[in-house]
């Protein structure tokens, strides 16, 4: 009785703690608590990592404005020993100066971007002059042809440069791989631009995909027409671009980064986008470095894509707990239902669980090939291991030729975990026979479509990622679910005949 109350009290402090925490962020913070309501925000984080000589080091990296779909809202850099200036004048730039550094150098700029719906209201970028072009003798004769046909196809510029674009996506053509041989596949379309007085230029932006990180800029070409002007990738076919918002990042032809007193420059981002009302971004600068360093949102961008995914857990976590302890379903392996549900929020459902039956039914076939060659444990293990990977990469190989693109993600399920669900539904099926695995085996792939369902919920990623109080509550649920001692919902079916043959005696 005792314990049942300390539990009880430790169960309702941490539910009182998790919502006092979230309502703190709702009420000064300005966090909402339903998604979808407010304005929708990125927050693109830029990464410069390189060596310094140890010598006097200078960084200059080009820095984006507003632009039409997108307002620049607050800005912060993390450069520890730095001095830094960003200059406003034709080009934005920050400048990074130290007097001496030595070894591996990271220096940080985060910006925040509103997505704006009016889209054309800032005029971003004045036209370039029209560069003379001038072929080689080989190459004259393919560009001409490219032009005269896409003229012909064209009324303005605009129109001119989307001809342009689907003929240059065709890698098949042979005028498009001939240019190809000597330049890139913006600079060929710049030059066939120029070739008929239409002012463009190269430049680089990033197509913005929420929770990615790592990414690199991407080369676009900015065309004029009189005071407007539009974006075009010659790499992909028309209208493949609007699956994902892009962001210019370098507005004019400057060089994106430079870095003097240093090598072995790189330049990443990170992103994620974000709801919450318009006001939130200004009312965040007066909160104290003291409180945004205790803040998750304070982190890099990079890290706070990995905690997005991580802090989903819990939830997994709250159904697997359910569904063991009052339901009383078997899974092989406590937890592995929740790192597969992990997998599946990369992938699509259907693709993720043909993946999960194909790994697992052949990692059975092949374990039991190796229980004929009596190996001790650890290697019997480490020789699954190496036989799933194999089956990953096979099938990934497989879907990639076969044009499936959801089948190239399998590298994401976890190897290990599987390795060791194959062993130990080896020996289950060894020791008590099919019927056991296909329990086990059902009741993992059930418990992890419906720890997906729960984890893929829009409401739920967001609560659990913008109200960090909201763990308490998921663990003060797991405290109380976990002890429960009584009678399992499949447990009362199982004895269901007991108990009416009872109730048919005392009749």
């Amino acid at each position: 009785m005792y314990a049942n109350k300390r539990l009880f009290w430790t169960a309702l402090i941490l539910i009182l703690i998790g919502a006092a925490h979230s309502y703190y962020r709702y009420a000064v913070h300005h966090v909402p608590f339903l998604p979808g309501t407010y304005s929708e925000f990125w927050d693109v984080e830029a990464k410069v990592e390189f060596v310094a000589r140890g010598t006097p080091v200078s960084v200059r990296l080009t820095l984006p404005r507003s632009q039409p779909g997108f307002l620049l809202g607050a800005e912060h850099t993390a450069s520890s020993g730095y001095g830094l200036h960003i200059s406003d004048q034709d080009s934005r730039m920050a400048e990074w100066t130290i007097r001496e550094v030595d070894g591996p150098q990271v220096l940080y700029y985060r910006a925040q971007f509103q997505v704006d719906d009016a889209g054309d209201s800032v005029r971003v970028g004045q036209p370039p002059r029209i560069q003379p072009v001038i072929w080689s003798p080989a190459l004259e004769t393919a560009a001409h042809q490219l032009l005269t046909e896409a003229w012909r196809e064209s009324a303005d510029p605009f129109s001119l440069a989307r001809a342009l674009q689907q003929r240059l996506s065709s890698r098949n053509h042979q005028h498009v791989q001939l240019l190809l041989s000597e330049y890139s596949l913006a600079e060929v379309m710049v030059m066939l631009l120029n070739q008929a007085d239409v002012p463009s230029r190269v430049l680089h932006g990033l197509s913005l995909e929420d929770g990615r990180r790592q990414q690199t800029l991407q080369p676009i070409v900015q065309v004029f027409s009189g005071d407007h002007w539009q974006l075009f990738d010659p790499a992909t076919d028309l209208g493949q671009r609007e699956t994902h918002p892009f962001l210019l990042w370098q507005q004019s032809a400057m060089p994106i980064l430079e870095v003097v007193g240093g090598y072995d420059s790189r330049l990443t981002f990170s992103m994620l986008s974000t709801r919450e009302p318009a006001s939130s971004s200004v009312h965040a600068l007066a909160i104290s470095d003291a409180v945004l360093n205790l803040s998750i949102h304070s982190l890099p961008i990079s890290e706070q894509a990995i905690f997005k995914i991580i802090l989903l857990l819990p939830l997994g976590a709250l159904v697997v707990v359910m569904l063991r302890v009052l339901i009383g379903l078997k899974t092989a392996g406590t937890f592995m239902p929740v790192l597969i549900a992990m997998a599946f929020l990369e992938m699509t459902l259907l693709t993720g669980i043909l993946t999960f039956l194909l790994v697992v039914g052949a990692g059975l076939v092949l374990r039991q090939f190796l229980a004929y060659l009596n190996l001790l444990l650890v290697a019997r293990v480490s020789a699954v291991i190496v036989c799933v990977i194999g089956l990953i990469s096979l099938f990934s190989v497989l879907s990639f030729h076969l044009g499936i693109s959801d089948g190239m993600k399998m590298s994401l399920f976890p190897m290990v975990i599987l390795a060791w669900t194959i062993e130990r539904m080896s020996i289950l099926w060894e020791e008590e026979g099919p019927r056991d695995v296909m329990v086990q085996g059902f009741g993992s792939l059930l418990t992890a479509i419906l720890a997906y369902f729960v984890m893929q919920f829009p409401w739920m990623r967001y609560w659990m990622f913008n109200f960090l109080g909201l763990q308490l509550v998921v663990l003060a649920l797991i405290m109380m679910f976990g002890s429960y001692t009584g009678y399992r919902l499949l447990e009362l079916w199982r004895f269901k005949p007991l108990m009416e043959r009872s109730d048919a005696r005392s009749d």
